[in-house]
């Protein structure tokens, strides 16, 4: 029980350190490297207060990349479960037990985000306005044309990316990035405190991702290229997508 109490402090005070740093390089957002720059993305939100950029290698074709990254299921990793619950409770929100596709650019599009953009087997751009304090939160999807200039005062818009860039025939690496800006000061001020307290389990929710997307991605490159007498070889079907 020492143990225990001792590693929940350690988590507690990083958890605490981490929000306050958030909040403190809150606007100052990290200059993209040169593999890392979206043009696509730009388009949709070149000026932003907060930005989430993650990535990994992958040995699969990145169309095949990006199918399995569109498709995979989060809510099957029992820590991203656990994140979203404790956002509930933390926020008082309602449970949610309408049906969703499993997905996750279903599930996505079914919460109210929209698809600004998509480069196919390449790149996917979604985006929404929202109010991401609320307890229940609402996304509400724009056209692509109109998403650029919407600055309704009280409200963030987020827009985020999955993209699967090649390197050579049978191997890429695959993108996520997210960003958000505040249309007014007051939703600035709202948002600044929320993001404080939410970005540690966003970033972890992202960063769980990729290790199962790897094995997923790559699972379906080496079935469908290994000739039948080689699939044993392939690694065991990732269909748990646990870390």
């Amino acid at each position: 029980m020492r143990v225990l109490a001792a590693g929940a402090g350690v988590a507690a005070a990083a958890y605490a350190a981490y929000a306050g740093v958030t909040w403190y390089r809150y606007g100052h957002v990290p200059r993209a490297e040169a593999d890392e720059r979206d043009e696509l993305l730009d388009r949709f939100m070149p000026d932003y207060e907060v930005v989430e950029r993650h990535s990994i290698r992958v040995a699969a074709p990145a169309a095949l990349t990006l199918a399995a990254a569109r498709e995979q299921d989060l809510l099957r990793l029992p820590l991203v479960r656990a994140i979203f619950k404790a956002r509930e409770m933390a926020m008082g929100a309602a449970p949610d037990d309408r049906a969703r596709p499993q997905q996750l650019l279903a599930e996505m599009q079914s919460l109210g985000w929209g698809v600004l953009a998509e480069v196919p087997g390449r790149e996917i751009v979604v985006g929404a306005v929202t109010k991401p304090w609320e307890p229940n939160v609402t996304f509400h999807s724009l056209p692509s044309e109109k998403f650029a200039a919407f600055c309704q005062p009280g409200f963030v818009k987020i827009a985020w990316t999955l993209r699967a860039d090649p390197i050579g025939q049978n191997s890429s690496t695959f993108r996520t990035e997210t960003r958000a800006l505040a249309t007014d000061p007051t939703g600035r001020i709202l948002f600044r405190r929320y993001w404080a307290f939410a970005s540690p389990g966003i970033a972890l929710i992202r960063w769980l991702s990729l290790r199962p997307l790897r094995r997923e991605a790559e699972y379906r490159a080496c079935t469908e290229f290994v000739d039948e007498p080689h699939r044993r070889t392939c690694p065991s079907s990732p269909s748990a997508l646990l870390v």
